[in-house]
């Protein structure tokens, strides 16, 4: 049986590659190889195997000599990689988090399932399907399992609802959930908007064109992009974006490889902010399709760049599925800013060492001053409109550099976030407090303006987080405490009303925001730094 097993897998790789040029040569005979080894293993091995785990162990080892985007997916790995570029999953469209052993709501989806049929912020499901769910040391990946499904399924919860003497059955019919691409939009003063964009997925143009157009509604003229954090997603995505900024027939972007060639992504006509200035923050963590999105601003001198170093990813992935729906994505091309930028940081070191690259630069001192940059006069690029200088050959080099800001952070506030405490304290704090917030805070900007963290809340933390074995560490908070306080405040109006009043509230003490408002509001700086040759 082995035998045969082991000639119709031959047979099939004869089928697929019959000897025709040197290229098919050499991959039947290396495939043929790899085969007999496979088989011999099969066969006298001192052991019994696994032999999907090693031919999935092979591949990812081939992988790895490639480049090191190249990569192997597993079915699941796959398609939870997918699941938040494609825009949407299917589910019952509640945010959640695990508090004290049980599923807490912080709060329903707009137009989800669970909203429609009255699930509320601050519910606790403690039963699905008639099954117990509290104090069994329930995890995120068991509720995905419960609570997630096939549209149109129905799963049947039982809800504890504060100030509700008896438990509620609430059946509900699943079906599909939005993942929002856009995590913040709001008009921040005068004629200046702002949006954040966390990847670019399918929804992203239909999200980021809505904003626009309600902003626009509100008087803005001029944008802040925050593309900081963004790693990327798809590069047509990207194009699309970029093009409504830019004019008819610009280059955004070209991709290039050996068995790829030369591909130009051009504007279209109509954009929906052509007009108006902007300001696109970037930092390390923002990746591929923003360092597209970024270089063709800069390219054709369309808006400033401000921030750090974005992270420098310029290879192109071709999701290729196997057989048992596993994936390969191979790096088939790489892509070039309109000036012929190409934006991939160098990987001729070890993986290791190219993983670690945001390290080696915070310890080399790159994200705390700009003059320990340095790149040769090889790669350096003029800009197509004013003939600024700009650099390729590893991520997008911001015109108005910003240090990473370390003065307020501690191990104490690190391990707060780290492992989860202050998320759960807050949710606990609104538990007990939700009443009196919804009562007295009509409007996110009554909240805005009129609360704030006291000194009593932040003992209340502490002790909280002495009760976790976080212990008081009084140089920590003498250090974190105000940076502290205000993520309280930031984490309560996301649970009352969404991430959008997250981010205005932390934006208060972002240096990044502040500098770009000040660009924006001063017409002649602007254009300053869209001038400037350096």
């Amino acid at each position: 049986m082995r035998n045969f097993k082991f000639f119709i897998y031959i047979w099939l790789i004869l089928i697929i590659f019959i000897p025709g040029t040197s290229s098919s040569q050499t991959i039947y005979e290396q495939a043929l190889k790899f085969g007999r080894v496979l088989e011999w293993i099969d066969r006298y091995y001192v052991d019994s195997v696994n032999q999907k785990e090693l031919v999935e162990d092979a591949i990812i080892e081939m992988l790895k000599k490639l480049d090191p985007h190249s990569s192997y997916l597993t079915k699941k790995e796959a398609e939870e990689t997918n699941e938040p570029l494609q825009g949407n999953f299917e589910g019952i469209g509640i945010s959640f988090n695990i508090l004290y052993d049980t599923i807490f709501v912080i709060s329903p989806i707009f137009g989800g399932p669970s909203e429609k049929i009255g699930i509320l912020a601050g519910d606790r499901i403690v039963k699905v399907d008639g099954i117990n769910v509290a104090g069994i040391g329930i995890t995120n990946e068991d509720v995905y399992r419960l609570l997630r499904g096939e549209k149109n399924t129905k799963v049947t919860v039982t809800i504890l609802r504060r100030d509700v003497n008896e438990l509620l059955d609430f059946t509900i019919t699943r079906d599909k959930i939005p993942i929002y691409s856009i995590d913040a939009s709001y008009k921040v003063k005068d004629d200046i908007g702002y949006i954040k964009i966390n990847r670019f997925s399918m929804t992203t143009i239909v999200e980021f064109i809505e904003a626009v157009e309600k902003l626009k509604s509100q008087n803005v003229n001029n944008l802040i992009l925050d593309l900081s954090g963004n790693g990327g997603g798809y590069l047509d995505i990207a194009v699309k974006l970029a093009d409504q900024f830019l004019d008819n027939e610009k280059l955004i972007v070209y991709t290039e490889g050996m068995n790829n060639p030369r591909r130009e992504y051009l504007s279209t006509l109509k954009g929906v902010f052509e007009t108006g200035n902007i300001v696109i923050i970037m930092d390390e963590g923002s990746a591929s399709a923003s360092e597209i999105v970024a270089g063709a601003i800069q390219d054709w001198d369309r808006g400033i760049i401000i921030g750090r170093r974005s992270f420098g990813k310029g290879l192109v992935q071709r999701p290729l599925r196997l057989p048992d729906s596993s994936m390969v994505r191979l790096t088939v091309a790489r892509y070039y800013t309109p000036t012929g930028r190409l934006i991939q940081k160098p990987y001729d070191m070890s993986k290791s060492e190219y993983d670690n690259d945001i390290i080696n630069r915070y310890n080399n001192g790159e994200l705390s001053h700009k003059d320990s940059i340095h790149f040769p006069d090889s790669l350096k690029y003029n800009t197509l409109k004013n003939s600024r200088i700009v650099y390729g050959g590893g991520g997008i080099m911001p015109d108005f550099f910003i240090p990473i800001d370390t003065s307020s952070y501690s191990d104490y506030y690190r391990d707060l976030l780290r492992r989860d405490i202050l998320n759960r304290f807050t949710l606990k704090y609104i538990e007990n407090n939700r009443t009196r917030f919804e009562s007295r805070y009509l409007t996110f900007n009554d909240f805005k303006i009129n609360f704030e963290v006291t000194d009593k809340m932040l003992n209340e933390l502490i002790e909280f987080a002495n009760k976790e074995d976080l212990f008081k560490d009084k140089e920590a908070i003498e250090i974190s405490g105000e940076k502290i306080k205000l993520l309280i405040k930031a984490y309560i109006a996301r649970d009352l009303w969404s991430s959008s009043e997250f981010y205005e509230i932390m934006n208060e003490n972002e240096v990044k925001y502040q500098k770009a408002i000040d660009i924006l509001d001063d017409w002649k700086y602007y254009e300053t730094l869209l001038m400037k040759k350096i």
